[in-house]
This record gives structure tokens, C-alpha cells and sequence, in this order.
């Protein structure tokens, strides 16, 4: 059945403008998105297809165009269109955090680093510049390894931090495993870097792992730092 012969008030367009986006399932905000489903099936059906297909929003945002393309129905455009609504998304977050409001809310620094580095199939290590009011400077990817290991340079991390002139900064890098753990190697690592930055008066207020198959895992929030 299609969804203009839902009942009104089980359709999920009109249940967005009346209850909020909110009430609605990941699969009904995606269906929204798609607006049109494929022979037999709903746009929400479709929806639940991918969702399930991916494993979810997350690893959906990160395909590949030709993964994306492979499910019926999908292509180059609705590949672009959805690439352009995640980085709304990231630009939304960057916008709080350049105001500073994002680090009186953990939860928006995660979302930010989720849609950076969630589904990438090689360690990338990640800096949040910030000035002395904690608002971003600048986001960069500083070094980028292999499935298992980034080789990190503290000279190179001290030298952008002295070009952005930032008074603190935000580490974080993605486990391609799925598993947000620190190794002993995390540990040492930003023992490391929060020992050479102090040097320059920066201050490191957090270090994230950011991995596909859990929330991503806060270094201060687990007295690493």
C-alpha cells in the first residue's frame, strides 16, 4: 500500500508537522527523505531496507556512492542528496562549536566527530583546535595510518597548534574495528601529547575514540587524562 493511503495521522510527513521529528523512527525520518519507495515496496519500506542493509544511520551516511548506488531504487542523486544533509549536519554542530556552546553539550562534539569519522575503513587522528573560550578554531585531520594503526607525530601536532594559535584542543581518532577501547598505546599517546602541548599553554581538554559499533568513548570522562 502506498503511504498516501495510510490513514492521514500514520503517515510520516503529517505526523513530523503535527508531533515533532522526534516522534518519528529513523526509518520514517529516512522515508521522508527518500519521498518516493520502488516497485512494491513504500518509501518507508524502503527506508527499513537500507537501515537494515547498512546497519544503520550511521554506517548509511558513510557508504560509498557505489554501495549506495548497488540498492535498487538509489542512485548518483539520491547519493548527493543525502551527502548534502550530512554535511548540513556537520556545519550545524561546527556552528555551535565555533560559539562555544557544543562543550556545555558533550553529546554535539560526539555527534560532530561521529559524522566525521564513523564508517572510515583507515585510522584517522583528529584535532578540534579551540581559542581560550573554548570555541572552535578549526577541525583538521592531522595524520591518517592504516586499518590498525596512525602513526603520530607530537612535533607536528605542537607545530598546528601554534599555527592555529589555539589555547586548547580536542583529540580524537576512529577504530576501524568497531570497538571503542583505548589500547595501552591510546593511553601513552595522549599522555604524550598532553605533556609536549602543555609546553605551549594548550590545554587538552579531551581525547575520543570514535568507533561504529558504540558511542564514542571519552578519555576525560574515563580519567585518562
Amino acid at each position: 500500500m502506498a503511504i498516501t493511503d495510510w490513514p492521514e495521522d500514520e503517515r510520516p510527513r503529517e505526523r513530523l508537522l503535527a508531533q515533532g521529528a522526534a516522534s518519528l523512527s529513523d526509518g520514517e525520518l529516512l522515508a521522508i527523505f527518500l519521498r518516493v519507495g520502488s516497485r512494491g515496496k513504500s518509501a518507508v519500506d524502503l527506508a527499513r531496507e537500507l537501515l537494515g542493509r547498512f546497519g544503520g544511520l550511521t554506517r548509511l551516511f558513510a557508504a560509498s556512492q557505489l554501495d549506495f548506488s548497488a540498492v535498487p531504487g538509489m542512485g548518483p542523486a539520491k547519493y548527493a542528496q543525502l551527502q548534502a544533509v550530512v554535511e548540513l549536519a556537520r556545519r550545524a554542530l561546527a556552528e555551535e562549536m565555533k560559539h562555544g556552546i557544543a562543550f556545555a553539550s558533550p553529546g554535539a562534539v560526539r555527534d560532530y566527530l561521529r559524522l566525521h569519522l564513523v564508517g572510515l575503513q583507515h585510522e584517522v587522528f583528529f584535532a578540534l583546535w579551540l581559542d581560550a573560550q573554548n570555541r572552535l578554531i578549526a577541525s583538521e585531520e592531522l595524520f591518517r595510518g592504516t586499518l590498525t594503526q596512525t602513526s603520530v607525530y607530537p612535533r607536528e601536532v605542537v607545530k598546528k597548534a601554534l599555527y592555529h594559535n589555539a589555547a586548547a584542543v580536542v583529540l580524537a581518532h576512529n577504530h576501524p574495528s568497531g570497538v571503542a577501547e583505548p589500547s595501552r598505546a591510546d593511553e601513552l599517546l595522549t599522555a604524550d601529547l598532553k605533556q609536549v602541548l602543555a609546553l605551549v599553554e594548550v590545554r587538552v581538554l579531551d581525547h575520543f575514540i570514535v568507533a561504529a559499533q558504540s558511542p564514542p568513548l571519552s578519555f576525560a570522562e574515563r580519567g585518562l587524562l
